[in-house]
């Protein structure tokens, strides 16, 4: 049996609204949901927009106000990252991509300029890019170019766990395909673990060995992209295979 990298227990995320004459009301966006990832596998989470996915992913990075978050979140690896849906937003674009993948080193403290030098242009050429880009400024760059900076910059720390928050939705199909390709080779070359976040049913089917069904910030289905597809119990599980063109039984 594999060991996890990623355990989420009960966890809640609420948020206090003003509720009638001014009383504070409680407001649940995710709701009691426990999963766990083990090492090595890629877990999509699907569901509609706006069902939870996101702020359950930031929660389990600890990006929200503790006060708003309950239940035990616990990881098994050090330094979790993120790749984002828009890189462009995400990328400094006042800096070269040089600079924007070594400043995660300068904090780290850990290497001197000609080692965290090396290790910026190794990580360029792992994720497909030439070490020429490292002069480029985000704005320079295509789509796609873009987003492997992204994953470059959540892997320049050498976590073992990623969460990818629709990381191929705003590219084209064919630029679709070289990221989950990239995002495959490096699970292997690295070792590495995935949360996996998408509405698009064909790509989590792509990529992913689990597959976690959300719907109002609940979990309402889970278990291998086989058995969910080929068998899904939960009657949202069924609309959204049927949306996706997928043949339920």
């Amino acid at each position: 049996m594999r060991e996890p990298v990623l355990e989420v227990e009960n966890l809640t995320v609420s948020y206090a609204d003003g509720g009638v004459f001014g009383r504070k009301q409680r407001r649940e966006i995710v709701h009691d949901v426990t999963f766990r990832i083990d090492q090595g596998q890629i877990v999509g989470l699907v569901g509609e927009s706006g069902c939870g996915k996101s702020t359950l992913s930031k929660a389990i990075l600890g990006m929200l106000p503790p006060e708003n978050v309950s239940g035990t979140i616990t990881h098994y690896t050090k330094r979790p990252q993120m790749v984002f849906q828009d890189p462009f937003s995400s990328l400094n674009p006042a800096r070269t991509v040089g600079w924007i993948l070594e400043e995660p080193l300068r904090i780290f403290g850990k290497y001197d300029p000609p080692e965290r030098k090396r290790r910026v242009l190794d990580m360029l050429e792992r994720v497909g890019l030439e070490r020429e880009h490292a002069q480029r400024k985000p704005r320079e760059l295509s789509g796609g170019q873009r987003q492997r900076v992204s994953i470059a910059l959540a892997l320049i720390q050498r976590p073992r766990f990623i969460i990818a928050d629709e990381p191929v939705s705003a590219l084209d199909v064919t630029i679709q395909a070289q990221v989950l390709d990239l995002l495959w080779d490096l699970r292997r070359e690295l070792d590495l673990s995935y949360l996996f976040i998408s509405h698009d049913l064909n790509v989590v089917y792509s990529i992913c060995d689990r597959v976690l069904v959300m719907q109002a910030g609940r979990i309402v289905e889970s278990g291998t992209v086989d058995q969910v597809y080929d068998h899904p119990q939960h009657a949202y599980t069924k609309k959204l295979l049927e949306s996706a063109n997928y043949a339920v039984q």
